[in-house]
C-alpha cells in the first residue's frame, strides 16, 4: 500500500503487459492510475490524487475521504445490548468500548 494525502493506493504488477497497474481504495469513486516502474506508479499515484481533488475543486464538490472514522454495524439486538452493558458497567460509552476493543484487535493480529 502507498499513501498520499490520506488516500491510500493499491498496486498490481501485469507481467505481461511489463506495467503496474493501481487503484485508491477506500472510495466509492474510481481513481486508477500506471507505470512502467515502481517510482513512475507511485508518482502516478500522487499525480491522480492532485488530478482527482483538482477536479473535485473545479465543479465546487467536496472529494471523497477515505475512512472518515464513521461506519455502521449491524450487530442485532443481543449483541447491541450485552455490549451496552458491558460498556456501562466499565463507565464507558458504547462507541468508546468498539474502539478499545478495536485497537486490542489490531494489536493481536500484528
Amino acid at each position: 500500500m502507498i499513501t498520499y494525502k490520506g488516500y491510500l493506493g493499491r498496486m498490481e504488477v501485469d507481467t505481461e503487459a511489463r506495467r503496474i497497474h493501481g487503484r485508491v481504495v477506500g472510495l466509492r469513486d474510481v481513481i486508477t492510475f500506471e507505470g512502467s516502474t515502481v517510482d513512475d506508479a507511485e508518482q502516478a499515484f500522487r499525480d491522480s490524487i492532485d488530478d482527482y481533488l483538482e477536479f473535485c475543486r473545479s465543479r465546487g464538490e467536496l472529494p471523497e475521504r477515505p475512512y472518515s472514522g464513521n461506519f455502521q454495524v449491524r450487530l442485532g439486538p443481543d449483541l447491541h445490548r450485552q455490549l451496552a452493558l458491558l460498556a456501562e458497567s466499565q463507565s464507558l460509552s458504547l462507541n468508546e468500548l468498539i474502539r478499545h476493543l478495536a485497537h486490542q484487535a489490531l494489536a493481536h493480529s500484528e
